[in-house]
C-alpha cells in the first residue's frame, strides 16, 4: 500500500509540473477565440452595428454603446490573458464578455445543434477556473510578482 502511495504521489507530481503548460494553453485557446471574434467585428463595422440592434438584446445598454463595449472586451481581454497581466481580471472580463453573449442572443438556446451553445458553456469553464486558479507560472504577473519580491519561488 505505501508503495502505490509514492507512485500516485510521483504522478501528482508529474501532473503539478504540467499545470503552467495546461493553464498556457487555456489561456491561449480561450484568447484565440475571443479575439478572432472581435476582429471580426471590426472588420464589417456596419454589419456589426446592424446585429447589435437587429438581433442581439443586450441588457441595459444601447445597441451602439453594447457593440463598443463587447467588441473591445474580446480584443482587450485576450491580449492581457495571453500576456497574463491581470490574468485574472482578464480572465473574469472576458466571462462577462461570454455572459452578455449569451444572455443577448437567446437564438442560441433554439439551434437544433447544441454546439454553439456548448461552446459558450465550454469558454465560460476554462475562463472560471483561471479566475480561480490565475494564470499560472508561466504569466507575466507572476514572473512580475517575483521579481519585486512579493512572491517566492
Amino acid at each position: 500500500m505505501r508503495e502505490w502511495l509514492k507512485q500516485a504521489l510521483r504522478l501528482t507530481h508529474v501532473v503539478d509540473f504540467a499545470q503552467p503548460v495546461v493553464l498556457l494553453a487555456g489561456r491561449l485557446y480561450v484568447a484565440s477565440v475571443f479575439f478572432a471574434s472581435g476582429k471580426e467585428k471590426l472588420a464589417d463595422w456596419s454589419s456589426t452595428l446592424a446585429l447589435f440592434h437587429d438581433e442581439y438584446k443586450v441588457p441595459v445598454l444601447p445597441p451602439d454603446l453594447a457593440a463598443y463595449v463587447g467588441t473591445f472586451g474580446e480584443l482587450f481581454f485576450p491580449v492581457l490573458l495571453v500576456l497574463g497581466v491581470f490574468g485574472r481580471l482578464a480572465a473574469a472580463g472576458m466571462f462577462v464578455v461570454n455572459l452578455m453573449a449569451v444572455l443577448s442572443y437567446p437564438q442560441l438556446w433554439e439551434f437544433d445543434c447544441p454546439a454553439a451553445i456548448n461552446f459558450h458553456f465550454f469558454w465560460g469553464a476554462i475562463l472560471v477556473l483561471l479566475v480561480a486558479f490565475g494564470p499560472g507560472a508561466l504569466s507575466a504577473d507572476r514572473i512580475g510578482l517575483r521579481r519585486v519580491g512579493l512572491l517566492s519561488q
